[in-house]
């Protein structure tokens, strides 16, 4: 997967998904959307950097997935890796 855009793996009522969504917006991160419990390949993704299980949040950019991370670790990742994905 290309840094094209940060992936954001989420499901319906995951309060950590929730807060995960409110610090990136107040970073003016922009992510691609994938719920998990409606794309059975966003499943196999998080599963795929989760140990096998179907954790959320979980953010990829590129070839690195962050398994529960906060807002500030996905924008250290952006800017390390992607930083033309950041907020202009």
């Amino acid at each position: 997967m290309s840094a094209d855009a940060v992936h954001f793996y989420w499901r319906p009522g995951c309060p950590f998904c929730s807060m995960l969504r409110r610090g990136l917006d107040r970073r003016g991160i922009t992510t691609v959307d994938h719920d998990i419990w409606q794309d059975p390949a966003a499943a196999a993704v998080v599963r795929s950097f989760a140990s096998g299980n179907e954790t959320v949040p979980t953010v990829v950019v590129g070839d690195t997935g962050l398994v529960n991370p906060s807002a500030r670790e996905v924008a250290e990742l952006i800017e390390r890796t992607a930083p033309h994905l950041l907020p202009k």
